[in-house]
């Protein structure tokens, strides 16, 4: 039930800020609020229907605030200076040709399915680094163009991101 009234209620605003203007009642016309309606419960029931056959596990965990707001600090503090830092190292080691790549297996200690997937997106949207795989255990395998261990802690790979996926998605 979470999956879906959290779903429904953000498609519909989402529907809602793209048609906004070109109504009588505030912004909108009665079609398109009928409209949001049903694109919207559409959408939620598509998406608890893929969640449940996926075997992923929905909450309302998600719909709290303090997490929105965490995430959001999260993606204007430590992951924009930490991508910032990613795209000048790969810049120097292009230019220098000094490369050493490798896949790593990192343990971030995620319990939820959305921590390892946050972290993982993370990860690949931080240039020099890919999350390739998930195992069962919940290990990330990541290609990095300079791995500096063999055996790396997750700190040496992704910093802190897996700390904050932690507090945002756990």
């Amino acid at each position: 039930m979470a999956i879906l009234t959290g779903t429904f209620v953000l498609s519909m605003l989402f529907y809602l800020s793209l048609t906004a203007g070109s109504g009588n009642i505030l912004y909108w016309s009665q079609f398109e609020i009928a409209m949001g309606v049903v694109f919207s419960l559409l959408t939620s029931v598509f998406a608890r229907a893929l969640f449940s056959a996926s075997g992923v596990k929905t909450g309302w965990k998600m719909l709290n605030p303090v997490r929105w707001l965490l995430f959001i600090t999260y993606a204007i503090g430590p992951f924009l200076w930490n991508l910032t830092k990613a795209n000048i190292d790969v810049a120097y080691r292009v230019i220098t040709g000094r490369i050493n790549p490798a896949i790593v297996r990192i343990d971030p200690g995620m319990k939820t399915d959305f921590g390892l997937a946050l972290l993982a997106n993370s990860i690949t949207l931080t240039p020099g680094t890919l999350s390739v795989d998930a195992d069962d255990e919940r290990n990330l395998y990541v290609h990095c163009i300079n791995a500096k261990k063999k055996n790396p802690k997750a700190e040496d790979v992704c910093g802190s991101f897996h700390k904050w996926a932690g507090r945002i998605a756990e």
